[in-house]
């Protein structure tokens, strides 16, 4: 999505302690490379260890960071985490990618996505919309009309939930687990 020019787009975790890209490109000092499309990092950023002195880094020093990306005109592109692809019907779905395109839809306030169990497809892409007006929901037709103008089709979720909220874990994250088809 088009973000204005005083937004910048960062890429970071606790064990960089903060960000270490801003709008794809690397702090000097940040190695990267991409191992089966995961992302990983080496650099004096890094912490030395977790508080019960295990260590998270390969034996030359990488940290696997568990979120799946590429490079793109020398930028990062960061597809999100590896544990919450999607796959259905043998093709894989990034849910942020397709959030970003059902938040723009104009009856849309919140949104989430993840694939659930499914016979037929593998997992099927289930997605739970707010709505800005409870009175005047998207639906389904209108939700896979809208993405199916910035991604490819089989990005456009099967099932809709029109809910009030989307549940949160403590930090202020949308508790996927939480939600049920």
């Amino acid at each position: 999505a088009e973000m204005p020019d005083n937004v910048v787009a960062t890429y970071g975790m606790t064990e960089t302690f903060g960000g270490i890209f801003y709008n794809g490109i690397a702090l000097d000092g940040v190695e990267t490379k991409i191992v089966d499309t995961e992302i990983l990092v080496r650099g004096p950023m890094l912490m030395r260890a977790f508080r019960d002195e295990t260590t998270p880094f390969t034996a030359d020093g990488w940290l696997p960071t568990g979120d799946s990306g590429y490079f793109e005109d020398e930028k990062l592109v960061v597809n999100g985490r590896i544990g919450e692809m999607i796959i259905s019907g043998g093709e894989n779905i990034w849910p942020n990618l397709l959030e970003q395109s059902m938040s723009q839809h104009p009856l849309v306030s919140a949104v989430a996505v993840k694939g659930v169990a499914d016979d037929e497809w593998g997992e099927r892409v289930v997605s739970w919309v707010v709505p800005k007006d409870l009175g005047n929901p998207p639906t389904l037709n209108d939700i896979r009309d809208h993405v199916a103008q910035t991604l490819p089709k089989f990005y456009c979720p099967k099932e809709l939930n029109i809910v009030q909220s989307l549940p949160m874990t403590s930090l202020g994250k949308i508790d996927k687990k939480a939600l049920t088809a």
